[in-house]
């Protein structure tokens, strides 16, 4: 715990030093939204809100999570081998990107929410399941980025891996925000939903604790 905690803060203190990083994310995402309330107007109905929505934020994801490892140089990677077990590093990656996509999400959320408005959903199953599905996307992409590191076309790597890893936890997520537009829900319909997105979280996050000690170590 003590080596993930000093990873996870050093993490946090790089990037509010470097605050070019989420200061061009967050001109991405807020540009994006404006460029697609420009075509469409403030009134659009809720399934392309919600998916409008969705593909914004998985590409902000994109950008947020890719320099997770690429951003490490061979001699770093060399000195965080030494100094910590792999599944620490991995962790602590894990833990400051979901942070990231959080804060970046619910950011997000409140630019799209003023320039498209927001569908009367059950906030009772949307917010668990946008939070579940940001430490999803975090977990899943920082995975991919370890790889896409050992690569010397990084970004081109990501993306085809990237994409298919995401997908089913994308479907789950479009398919609850869908769910959540009706009136009244039933508390097994809301942890049925929410359950499926959890258990796909625990196997991304069980199979990173798994592999990554045999990516660090090659």
């Amino acid at each position: 715990m003590k080596e993930i905690r000093e990873l996870f803060r050093k993490d946090l203190m790089l990037e509010l030093r470097q605050k070019y990083a989420i200061n061009g994310i967050l001109l991405y995402v807020l540009s994006t939204i404006f460029v697609a309330q420009l075509c469409f107007g403030r009134v659009i109905d809720e399934n392309t809100w919600i998916a409008l929505f969705w593909i914004i934020l998985l590409f902000a994801a994109f950008n947020a999570v890719s320099k997770s490892f690429v951003q490490e140089s061979a001699s770093r990677r060399l000195y965080y081998f030494m100094l910590a077990p792999a599944v620490a590093v991995v962790v602590s990656k894990m833990l400051y990107n979901a942070t990231l996509m959080v804060v970046l999400g619910l950011l997000s959320l409140l630019i799209f929410i003023v320039f498209m408005g927001f569908p009367v959903f059950n906030l009772a199953l949307f917010l668990p399941a946008f939070i579940l599905g940001c430490f999803g996307l975090a977990s899943a992409l920082t995975m991919v980025s370890a790889i896409a590191s050992r690569s010397g076309n990084n970004a081109a790597l990501m993306a085809i891996l990237g994409f298919p890893v995401v997908i089913p936890l994308l479907l789950l997520l479009i398919n609850a925000s869908s769910f959540s537009l009706k009136k009244t829900l039933l508390t097994v319909d809301i942890l049925k939903n929410l359950s499926s997105i959890l258990l796909i979280d625990v196997v991304i996050v069980t199979l990173a604790v798994i592999l990554f000690p045999y990516l660090w170590r090659d």
